[in-house]
């Protein structure tokens, strides 16, 4: 076949619309990350840093998108051993009781690029719904033949609303937190 046809068959396949697929999380590339703020001077950070789930992506009908998260809340991280081991306890995260938290999407409204994704959040033993602010970071082939799609989502958390009312000050009583998720199609 000349070279010609291989471009055209190629422009072809570029020009396809993209499809609807089922994505496993790459955990070594996802991550849900927090802050906030300590005493109101300064902004304590964290992450979690054992993340799984899966979710379904439709670039044409992105109202039928979701995701399924669960996160070993024994996994935080805030670079501080003392500090981490307190927040594991029942002050906080309590993960003997609650090791899991996880989301469960309900429904998205948006474009195939950004838009609300709402769903329940159970954390620390407490079901509640939130909204997540969606933005598609990119999609496309992996150089190992797989196939990825990034996403980032941003929400604010009332601790006392999940059962953690433990006394930190009047400017901690709200976390934001960041996911940032990649997926690897399944094939």
């Amino acid at each position: 076949m000349n070279t010609e046809k291989l471009v055209i068959i190629g422009l072809l396949f570029a020009a396809l619309p993209l499809q609807a697929a089922e994505y496993e999380i790459d955990p070594s590339h996802s991550f849900v990350e927090f802050r906030i703020q300590h005493l109101g001077y300064s902004w304590l950070y964290g992450r979690f840093n054992t993340i799984t789930g899966a979710f379904h992506h439709d670039p044409n009908a992105p109202q039928d998108n979701k995701i399924s998260l669960e996160i070993d809340t024994a996994s935080i991280d805030t670079n501080h051993a003392k500090r981490d081991t307190h927040l594991r306890n029942e002050d906080f995260l309590d993960v003997k009781k609650f090791p899991k938290a996880t989301f469960e999407s309900t429904k998205f409204i948006g474009s195939a690029e950004e838009g609300i994704l709402h769903g329940t959040l159970t954390l620390h033993g407490v079901s509640k719904p939130i909204e997540i602010k969606v933005k598609k970071l990119g999609e496309g082939k992996d150089p190992w033949g797989g196939y990825r799609a990034g996403f980032v989502g941003t929400f604010k958390l009332v601790r006392k609303e999940f059962g953690m009312s433990y006394q930190l000050g009047p400017n901690s009583e709200d976390m934001e937190l960041e996911l940032g998720i990649e997926g690897i199609r399944n094939k």
